[in-house]
């Protein structure tokens, strides 16, 4: 793969500019297979002030380390970069996030310079379409402190899936005991967009997002895991893995609750709506 370097992230209007051509004929001609560059961040230390203002809205104790997910939110400009990169296989409005996985060999503290590359592999089919994960790494130095795999889709002319994939097997994440009801405002999307730098119109009101089929703004699926690792952050050792699956998007304002059960190696939850038990995201954590 051939690297990329950046000096500072991409800026958001650029980038939302090139999404909004990609729907266009301006777009010009899409490639079959995924780009195979690599694109870095220098290193540098988070944002203490927008680093509080992401554990505000995720309600993240505000610590001398990192929430797990944040070194994610800090590459998504590089995400953006990539996925309307020339040629790139699809748009990038209509992409579906379905999975996240993140790896974190051990906690991030605030003070560190963090490196960071994102690069898009394994393009294959999905049941509803055909699917590819977008690879974040974070390094301190030359040390890999952690990764992420994003997993989306792109509907239509769907293929027969790799065994394997999808949820953790023999989990009933239904019948998670729930130990919590969050309330869950309009605005939620607007308050994430603001720290995170996603700013999908299906998140940002209801007239943006009915022009995309929904009835209203929706949730962030990655506030969702963020929000479910706040609270079972206490519980979390060191070095973890954590899979989720989204699911039905929350449609907002909502209430929903949090369900989670231990396990010998790690931890079961969910996210569902708290009236109808609607699954909007499940998820596991293995302990390394």
């Amino acid at each position: 793969m051939s690297a990329v370097e950046l000096k500072s992230p991409p800026g958001a209007g650029g980038l939302y500019l090139k999404a909004a051509i990609g729907m266009t004929p301006l777009a010009g001609k899409r490639k079959k297979e995924l780009p195979d560059t690599v694109l870095t961040l220098a290193p540098k230390p988070a944002d203490v002030a927008k680093l509080a203002g992401f554990c505000r809205v995720t309600e993240h104790t505000m610590l001398d380390t990192l929430p797990p997910i944040y070194f994610n939110v800090l590459a998504f400009p590089l995400h953006m970069a990539l996925l309307t990169s020339d040629g790139f296989p699809f748009p990038v409005i209509g992409l579906v996030h379905i999975e996240n996985k993140i790896v974190q060999h051990r906690p991030l503290h605030v003070s560190e310079a963090i490196g960071l590359s994102v690069s898009a592999r394994d393009l294959r089919p999905h049941a509803k379409g055909r699917q590819f994960d977008v690879i974040t790494e974070a390094r301190v130095g030359d040390e890999v402190v952690a990764t992420a795999a994003s997993t989306y889709l792109r509907r239509g002319g769907g293929g027969e899936e790799r065994a394997g994939e999808g949820d953790a097997p023999g989990v009933d994440f239904a019948a998670l005991p729930a130990i919590a009801t969050w309330s869950l405002p309009g605005d939620l999307g607007r308050r994430y967009a603001a720290v995170s730098g996603d700013r999908n119109p299906i998140h940002m009101h209801s007239l943006s997002a009915k022009a995309f089929g929904f009835p209203t703004a929706i949730a962030h699926g990655m506030w969702s895991k963020a929000r479910a690792l706040a609270a079972i952050d206490n519980r979390l050792p060191d070095a973890f893995t954590v899979n989720v699956s989204f699911k039905r998007p929350i449609l907002l304002p909502s209430r929903v609750s949090f369900g989670v059960a231990e396990r010998e190696d790690g931890m079961d939850f969910t996210i569902r709506n708290a009236k109808k038990g609607t699954p909007h995201l499940d998820g596991s954590t293995y302990n390394a």
